[in-house]
């Protein structure tokens, strides 16, 4: 899937080992501050003098801001155009590097195992890994499972048998 741009992404779709490319997004220090503000007002996050006095060296994103950044990155470029049903969770979040104003992250998904569903067989379960990159440098790891109709027109709420 790497390049390629599907105009509707159905459970079908989904194979171990695609990858997605979600594009790049710029990080806006006032964005990112309205986050911080509202949602983790730690120091290092909305005081200048706070973050340069840290180990982290000046104000940086929260975890969670570089995570929504890598979500809108995933719903415009998949999931606005796909049979998603949600999510039931994730296994894993990392933030190995911080991230800090103006950089500009390239946003990917890989595609780790699939499954139906053994309870709706019209569902198929995506294990995603999705990660952020500054250049070379990860900042950004998580992995989740997404849930998706097996094809475009599948009733989400059926039940009974369907071929992959």
């Amino acid at each position: 899937m790497a390049g390629m741009d599907r105009t509707f992404y159905a459970f079908r779709d989904f194979h171990s080992g695609d990858v997605i490319e979600l594009g790049t997004v710029t990080v806006d220090r006032e964005e990112m501050l309205a986050f911080a503000r509202r949602f983790d007002p730690q120091p290092f996050h909305v005081d200048e003098v706070a973050a340069r006095a840290s180990i982290l060296g000046g104000l940086c994103a929260s975890g969670w801001f570089t995570c929504s950044l890598w979500m809108r990155a995933y719903v415009d470029a998949v999931l606005i155009r796909s049979t998603s049903q949600g999510s039931p969770g994730g296994r894993e979040t990392l933030w190995p590097t911080p991230v800090f104003p103006g950089d500009v992250l390239a946003c990917r998904a890989e595609i780790g195992p699939t499954r139906l569903s053994s309870s709706r067989p019209s569902l198929g379960l995506v294990e995603i890994t999705g990660s952020a990159w500054r250049q070379e440098t990860k900042v950004l790891g998580v992995t989740f499972t997404g849930i998706f109709a097996v094809a475009v027109g599948a009733d989400p709420t059926a039940t009974g048998t369907l071929q992959r």
